[in-house]
Order: structure tokens, then C-alpha cells, then sequence
């Protein structure tokens, strides 16, 4: 039984089996630090430190100041080349290259690293650091930290980096395509410079790593410097910098309702997109994000207040109470969301019936008001610049809203023929320029062409960012409103306008024709006009 491994016991002292062999994992050579390949079965020594050992004698690097290591001009294996460099500049010693122990290579001793070669760095001097070539994969993907980049930056004389040829040449080529920037424009310029100093002209930039750089300081820019890298195919993009603001807002806030009404309202979102079985008019992600602000209140109590677990338990009851602890405008939206919400679950056969059909909206009680004359007065003087004038024109003669005014396009202004065409959807409206009305806007079209000739900006009005901005974006709602007096807006100018005019005609069909608007905001201003025409008498 000692000696046969065949009708054994099933626990015996006399026979075991041997211990398991480690894998064979990658690990560090304990004298040169060299990484040793997985499949060999050498230790934890490498064979070139193996057999050193066995020809020289062990004692203390003089350079590394380890002990017990193989030694060659005082010296131990992986600091032997660095000899002669270190006698030229005693600031390399802190520095070492590892390697990687590979069963196959060059056969003989090391050669020492070259003193007069050009390629070697100079450890003493304020340099930019080593950078990978175009094509070569960095090692890790982790996420830089650029405080401790900037911090150096800091530290470090006054004046620009120091920049590799090739990155000098993109610096400028970045300065030229803007010229004219005022002085606080220069952090683009800053933001360019860093991220080739640190990265270098030859290797493409994670548009990632770009915005954690200007998230830091405020006196740096992302987007000026990601669309000069994309356009030369230098740039890395992240898909999740460019989701729609609304559409993220809209996930955040189905992710904190519970479930199942997340998957309902969820539900509603799509068919307001139209991603559901019925076709449809799509309605935008920033539409969809106010009625859902307007819905989270009553969601919210429901879910928590009033034990509601599915949107199938909502009563009319409910439906009435959240709708009643509001007024104005607040209600009028709230109404108009719960019957959007409700509607479209029960088209989709989510709910078994509507609480929200019978929900009165409610009507508008405002009544459109003038503005006094002595804030008309002197309206065109007071605004100082082409672009201010050009838009109290629009607003205070055309009585074009603000939305309208953001979306004019160069192409739909014909001078030779007086005319301007606005976009509406798939509508277009038509507008006939009276002469104060053309000469201002020739005037603007003159100054956006001395001032940025090589703005391609498809939109009639710009600003200083939106000129040069390559994804060629509207002028914003805010640069609009600026560009007017104090005490005025863009809707009491244009409510000004149809009052006055419905004042003097009391035609809504007039109404209609010279400003687009419906016959149900064409009568809402004849009304406000003449009061006594529109009285309803007792029978």
C-alpha cells in the first residue's frame, strides 16, 4: 500500500501529491529591475544578472546606493551605462531607464549612452517634457491631473514655454486665424500653448484632457482651442461632451423618480419625440425640459407624499389638487403638462383611463400694455452700436420676437429688393424694409464685413465670439437684450408695435399679414386696442 498508487485509502499519510507550481506571471528582476516576460521559469533573476553574478563580486552601486548587487566599475548592471553620462552631467544620476528581460537580443555588454549625442536631454535646463510620436499608443489611458502642470508653469521664469518647432508653428497659425482679439482673449492662445508644451505638436489631444485644463483656471478657454485641433486632425473627441444639456438634464431627472413611473414618463418623452409606433410633429429636448420642470413637483408628492407607485393609481381627485395649489402662468403650464403626460400614456395603452381629460387650461387674462412715449423718444440714438440699432428696428418696427431675430440668416436679406426673409419652421414670412429699416441694415452688413472679413457665420447677427466660432452658432438671447436702452425688452417693444398698429386699423386680418401672427393673438390685441368694439352685451 506504500508503494502503489492504485487502491489507496482516501486519506493516507505515506503518499502526496506536490505542490502546485506558481503561474507564470510577469515580474521584476531583483537586481536590474527589468521586467521578466511571463512563460519563464527564471526566479526573480533575470539571465544577464544571473550570470554576473557568478563573474563579479557583490557590494554597494555608487550610483544607486543599493546593496548586494553584482558590481563593474562600481557600478551595478542596469547603472553601468550611464557612466559616461554621469560624468557630464552629474544631474542625471536621479534618472535610470528600465528594460524588459527578453529571452533573445544583442549579444555582449552594454554600450554606454553617448556624451556628445544630441538627442540626450539636458537635465539642467527648463525643458518641455519627452513626447511620443504621432501613431504611438500611450501605455496608460488614466485621467491626467494638469494642477500639478500648471504649478510648474508657476514656478518657472517669466515668458512663454519653451515650444518644439512644430508646435511654435501651430501657436501662430492659432494667433493669425484671429485677429483683432481683445487682451482677455488671449487665455485661447494660453490654453494652446500649455497643452503643446506638455503634450508637443506631434501627437493627437483628448478633448477631454483639454477641458479638465481650462476647468482649473478661469483664464483658460476649451472650446476656441478643441475646434482649431479638430479642423487639423489633432484632436480626440469625447462623446460625452457633446450630449444635448437638455437631454442630460431630462435622464438626471427620470433617474431620480422611482420605478415604474420612471419608465412611464419615460414613455411620454419618447412619443413627445416621436420614437413611438404613431407619426407625429418631433418636439425638442429644451420643450420637453419645461414640462417636465413644471411635472416634478406633482411627481414628487405623489411618489412620496401620496403613496402613488404607478402612474395607473392617479385619480382625478389628484390630478385636481396638484393643479390647484398653483395660479397664473405656474397652473397654466402644470395643466397643460398633465394633459400632455396623460394623453400620451393612454394612447399607448400605459394607463386604463385619462384623470387629466376633462383638466381646464385656462385662458391668458394678461392684456398687452404700451410703453410711454418719453421711453420711445430718442429710442435709435441711445443705442450706440450697428447691431443695437438694427435690433430696435426689428423689434420696435417689424415687431419680430427675440427667437426670430437670432435666427436671421445672411441669405434672406435681399437689399436690392428691400425684403427679408424670416424662417418659421417650414413657414417663411416676408418682411418689406422701409428706408430707415434698409439703411441700418446696410450699415451692419458694411461694419461685419470690416470688422470680420472672414467670418462665415451663415446668421445676419453676430458677436465678437459667435464671428470666428467654426460650429457657426446663433448670437445669444443676452447679447440681444444688451444691445437695447435700459429699461427696455425685446417683447414690450414688440408688443408696443402690434398695439399701436391694431389702435390705428382694428383689423386682425392686417394683423395677420404684416406681422405672421395667428388670428387668435391678432384678435387678443384688436381687443386690448378697442374694447368697445369687442364688448360682448347681455341678450
Amino acid at each position: 500500500m506504500r508503494f502503489s498508487r492504485t487502491e489507496q485509502p482516501t486519506r493516507t499519510p505515506y503518499i502526496s501529491s506536490p505542490a502546485p507550481l506558481p503561474p507564470r506571471a510577469p515580474r521584476q528582476c531583483k537586481d536590474c529591475c527589468a521586467w521578466i516576460p511571463a512563460g519563464r521559469r527564471a526566479g526573480f533573476v533575470c539571465d544577464p544578472c544571473r550570470h554576473r553574478r557568478e563573474r563579479t563580486g557583490r557590494g554597494r552601486c555608487c550610483r544607486c546606493r543599493r546593496d548586494g548587487l553584482a558590481l563593474r566599475d562600481d557600478r551595478c548592471r542596469s547603472c553601468h551605462p550611464y557612466r559616461l553620462l554621469d560624468e557630464a552631467r552629474p544631474a542625471s544620476r536621479q534618472f535610470t531607464q528600465l528594460a524588459i528581460s527578453l529571452p533573445t537580443g544583442k549579444g555582449g555588454p552594454f554600450e554606454a549612452i553617448p556624451v556628445g549625442d544630441r538627442q540626450v536631454p539636458d537635465y539642467d535646463e527648463w525643458r518641455p517634457a519627452l513626447h511620443t510620436s504621432r501613431g504611438q499608443e500611450p501605455l496608460f489611458t488614466v485621467r491626467r491631473d494638469w494642477a500639478p502642470v500648471l504649478a510648474r508653469l508657476r514656478s518657472a521664469p517669466a515668458g512663454e514655454p519653451p515650444l518644439t518647432a512644430n508646435a511654435r508653428r501651430l501657436a501662430e497659425e492659432f494667433t493669425r486665424d484671429r485677429p483683432g482679439q481683445r487682451p482677455d482673449y488671449k487665455k485661447n492662445t494660453r490654453t494652446l500653448t500649455i497643452l503643446l508644451y506638455w503634450l508637443g505638436a506631434d501627437t493627437t489631444v483628448f478633448e477631454r484632457d483639454v477641458y479638465d485644463l481650462a476647468r482649473i483656471d478661469v483664464n483658460l478657454a476649451a472650446k476656441p482651442v478643441c475646434q482649431f485641433l479638430r479642423m487639423r486632425g489633432l484632436l480626440v473627441e469625447d462623446p460625452d461632451l457633446h450630449q444635448d444639456a437638455d437631454q442630460v438634464w431630462i435622464e438626471r431627472a427620470l433617474a431620480a423618480l422611482p420605478e415604474p413611473v420612471a419608465s412611464e414618463v419615460g414613455t411620454w418623452v419618447k412619443v413627445m419625440r416621436e420614437q413611438g409606433p404613431r407619426e407625429g410633429e418631433p418636439r425638442g429636448y429644451d420643450g420637453i425640459r419645461r414640462y417636465l420642470s413644471n411635472l416634478q413637483s406633482a411627481l414628487t408628492a405623489w411618489t412620496t407624499t401620496a403613496g402613488v407607485t404607478s402612474l395607473r393609481e392617479s385619480t382625478k381627485d389628484q390630478v385636481e389638487d396638484a393643479v390647484g395649489g398653483v395660479s397664473g402662468y405656474a397652473r397654466r403650464g402644470l395643466a397643460t403638462a398633465l394633459r400632455s403626460l396623460f394623453r400620451a400614456l393612454k394612447r399607448e395603452r400605459v394607463i386604463f383611463r385619462n384623470p387629466a381629460r376633462d383638466l381646464p387650461v385656462g385662458d391668458i387674462k394678461g392684456i398687452p400694455k404700451s410703453i410711454p412715449s418719453d421711453l420711445l423718444m430718442g429710442l435709435l440714438d441711445q443705442a450706440t452700436t450697428p447691431l443695437g440699432r438694427l435690433v430696435v428696428a426689428f423689434a420696435a418696427i417689424h415687431a419680430l420676437p427675440g427667437k426670430e431675430i437670432q435666427t436671421l440668416h445672411t441669405t434672406g436679406l435681399d437689399l436690392s429688393r428691400g425684403t427679408l426673409e424670416v424662417r418659421r419652421g417650414l413657414l417663411r414670412h416676408t418682411l418689406y424694409l422701409e428706408e430707415l429699416t434698409h439703411q441700418l441694415a446696410a450699415d451692419w452688413t458694411t461694419y461685419r464685413h470690416h470688422r470680420w472679413p472672414a467670418s462665415s457665420n451663415p446668421h445676419l447677427l453676430v458677436s465678437q465670439k459667435t464671428a470666428v466660432d467654426p460650429d457657426h452658432p446663433a448670437v445669444s438671447i443676452g447679447t440681444l437684450s444688451g444691445a437695447l436702452p435700459s429699461g427696455l425688452t425685446l417683447s414690450s417693444l414688440r408688443q408696443d408695435r402690434i398695439l399701436n398698429e391694431a389702435a390705428e386699423c382694428a383689423d386682425p386680418l392686417r394683423l395677420m399679414r404684416l406681422f405672421g401672427i395667428t388670428e387668435q393673438t391678432a384678435m387678443r390685441y384688436v381687443t386690448a386696442a378697442h374694447p368697445q368694439r369687442t364688448a360682448k352685451l347681455p341678450r
